[in-house]
């Protein structure tokens, strides 16, 4: 919640406003609403008020505020707005609060800045723990018209603190629709409370909507990977789609860490991939991140070699065995081990001559598909098959993989051309 200014709507010019109605300058007034009334004593102790305020003379403001002695309602209404004039100046909501309370009691604030002046009695209720007048409030404001988002997200924060999770988790879903719907953009705050709250709703579905939408705005390797590893707790996540989700972190550069690599390898020898177990802990190795002496990545490095060889040998016969296969299950694995090697194009050749024979996972297929099309550089179409997976675990890797195509879309746009010097 944004900090209140020093002032408030006409507060901060009633020591002008005092002063124009002097009669040197009323020669020929001009009347704009009711007349204002102030004994001239009671306007110049607001003037000298006014005055030690803006020097930053608290002791003297107070000693001059205290001494005021309004009789008329709009005299009032001056105390009351100097009143919180000054607890401003000292930061003290409480006082704060009080002093719009006392404005409230006249018939003198303007029409114009009621509803304004009803949202902020709202927030100082709120700061000072009154979550009941804070609630009113708002609602008082908003039947007057004035109901801006951060009322929204400040009703979240009151009903977080009366333990009502759910209805604070509606009103952030709120915050964030309305905002978007304003073409306004959400703050990197606003979508870590949105999804704190589904987590701890337990949903995952809009967990990775969330994160997908925070990527595609706050796009750097430490947001990829908080948001990665936060998703990869997602339980009952099956070790394809995790080893697909290690593939992004690892293609955004965000391995940061040895539980990283460590993971993502163990992941890797777990479902079959030998030669990219030990690509992993090569590259590992090489950041500094895994030291050969290591037990753990030790021993998976020494199963694993022997059997990146054999898994690199068996291709041409797994690739012959898919061209004559009566289903595509086959071709997946074919395709499955090149993508694990990297080698994107072969890749694609397998998952689509999988997809055409039918008998596989589609949701898979398609995710593996689009995935591999853009590594090879084909982004428009990558894009295209990604947004054919809508269901399921492989929807959401479909969708965090959409979100990078995008961004090397957008760096692709970017590109400078090199023009070379004529010789």
């Amino acid at each position: 919640m944004a900090m209140l200014r020093h002032s408030i709507l006409t507060l901060g010019l009633m020591a002008g406003m005092v002063g124009l109605a002097t009669p040197a300058l009323a020669k020929k007034p001009v009347v704009v609403g009711p007349v204002i009334e102030m004994s001239d004593s009671f306007r110049a102790a607001t003037q000298a008020a006014g005055n030690a305020i803006r020097a930053g003379d608290v002791a003297t403001a107070q000693a001059q505020i205290s001494g005021l002695m309004p009789v008329s309602d709009f005299e009032a209404y001056v105390a009351a707005g100097l009143r919180f004039e000054l607890a401003v100046r000292r930061m003290d909501r409480q006082a704060q609060r009080v002093a719009l309370n006392d404005m409230f009691k006249t018939s003198s604030v303007p029409k114009m800045d009621m509803p304004r002046l009803r949202y902020i009695a709202g927030y100082l209720s709120y700061v000072v723990g009154n979550y009941e007048d804070a609630t009113a409030q708002l609602d008082y404001a908003r039947t007057l018209g004035y109901d801006p988002i951060d009322a929204t997200m400040l009703r979240a924060d009151i009903a977080l603190r009366r333990n009502k999770a759910k209805d604070a988790r509606g009103f952030v879903q709120e915050a964030l629709a309305r905002q978007r719907a304003a073409g306004q953009p959400i703050s990197a705050a606003w979508y870590d409370r949105a999804i704190s709250m589904a987590y701890q709703a337990g949903d995952w579905s809009e967990v990775g909507a969330l994160y997908r939408e925070r990527l595609s705005h706050y796009d750097s390797a430490g947001e990829w990977r908080s948001a990665l590893a936060n998703y990869l707790s997602a339980p009952g996540m099956d070790a394809q789609v995790q080893l697909d989700l290690y593939r992004l972190q690892a293609a955004n550069g965000a391995m940061a860490s040895e539980r990283d690599y460590q993971a993502y390898a163990q992941l890797a020898d777990k479902t079959g991939y030998s030669a990219e177990t030990k690509a992993i802990i090569e590259a590992g190795r090489s950041a500094g991140k895994l030291m050969p002496t290591q037990a753990a990545t030790a021993q998976l490095m020494k199963s694993a070699t022997p059997k990146a060889a054999k898994e690199i040998a068996a291709l041409p016969a797994a690739v012959k065995k898919a061209a004559a296969a009566k289903d595509g299950s086959a071709a997946m694995a074919a395709g499955d081990v090149y993508f694990s090697l990297g080698q994107f194009p072969q890749a694609v050749e397998q998952y689509r001559l999988a997809l055409s024979k039918g008998g596989v996972d589609t949701g898979k297929g398609n995710a593996r598909l689009g995935v591999a099309l853009a590594r090879s550089g084909d982004l428009v179409t990558a894009k295209a098959m990604l947004g054919q997976v809508t269901t399921g675990n492989w929807a959401n890797v479909a969708g965090f993989w959409s979100v990078w195509v995008d961004q090397q879309s957008r760096k692709t746009a970017f590109k400078p051309v090199v023009v070379t010097p004529a010789s």
